[in-house]
C-alpha cells in the first residue's frame, strides 16, 4: 500500500542550513485503481441487488435510503476518526451525533434487511453486498485523505 514515488525538497533545519526532505506518496497507483474498483464493484452489485429486489416499492426506497444512509455515515465517521486522530477536536457532543448515525444507519439498514420477507438467498447477497459496499466506502475515503494530505504537503514543500 505504500507508494513508491518520492518528491524531493529543500528545507531547512534548526541551525538554518538547507537539508533535502523526501514527500513520499502514501499510495501506488495500482492501489488507487484497486480501490475506486473495489467500491465501483460494490456499488454496482448493490444497485443490482435493489434493482430486482422483490416485494414492494416501500421497502425497495427503504433499503435504498439505508444503504445511502449508510453510505454517507461511512465518510462522515471516516473524517471524524481521522480528525480525532490528528488532534483536532470536535465538541463531545459531535463526537456522539457521528457515532449514534453511523449505528442507526447500519442497525437500521440491517434491521429492515433481516425482517424483509424475501428468499434467504437473496437477503445474503443484499448483506454481503451491503457491506462489501461499506468496507470499500471506509477504505476510499482514507485513500482519498491521504491523497489529500499529500497534495497539501507537496504543496508547502514546493513553495
Amino acid at each position: 500500500m505504500v507508494g513508491c514515488a518520492l518528491r524531493i525538497a529543500s528545507m531547512f533545519n534548526s541551525q538554518g542550513k538547507t537539508i533535502m526532505a523526501n514527500v513520499i506518496r502514501r499510495d501506488t497507483r495500482a492501489w488507487t485503481i484497486q480501490v475506486w474498483l473495489s467500491f465501483s464493484i460494490a456499488a454496482f452489485l448493490c444497485g443490482t441487488g435493489l434493482a430486482w429486489l422483490p416485494g414492494k416499492a416501500i421497502e425497495q426506497a427503504f433499503m435504498v435510503m439505508g444503504y445511502v444512509f449508510s453510505l454517507s455515515t461511512v465518510f462522515v465517521l471516516s473524517k471524524h476518526v481521522r480528525d480525532q486522530a490528528a488532534h483536532q477536536h470536535n465538541t463531545p457532543m459531535w463526537s456522539v451525533v457521528v457515532w449514534f448515525g453511523f449505528a442507526l444507519a447500519v442497525g437500521l439498514t440491517g434491521w429492515g434487511m433481516w425482517q424483509m420477507a424475501i428468499d434467504p438467498c437473496f437477503k445474503a447477497f443484499l448483506m454481503v453486498c451491503w457491506l462489501f459496499l461499506l468496507s470499500s466506502a471506509f477504505t476510499l475515503a482514507k485513500m482519498l485523505r491521504d491523497a489529500h494530505e499529500d497534495d497539501l504537503a507537496e504543496s508547502a514543500v514546493s513553495q
